[in-house]
């Protein structure tokens, strides 16, 4: 490999909105996510709404119990 044309790899915290965190190596510095696998419904079981701007009332205002 030719030297001093490739990013820098480091340890980097990534912090969820759950409040997890954990540590990875990457290329970028510290992250902050909304989801992660501590909290996400595919790996809990669990369905958790995460509704920014009422869409979920919404959705459910207009369809009612169809869904």
């Amino acid at each position: 490999m030719r030297k001093k044309i490739h990013p820098e790899y480091k340890e980097a915290t990534v912090k969820c909105a759950c409040g997890t965190e954990f540590k990875i190596h990457t290329t970028h510095k510290d992250m902050e996510v909304e989801i992660c696998s501590q909290c996400h419904p595919f790996f809990t079981g669990k369905q958790k709404y995460i509704d920014s701007a009422g869409r979920v009332e919404k959705f459910q205002k207009k369809f009612g119990d169809k869904y």
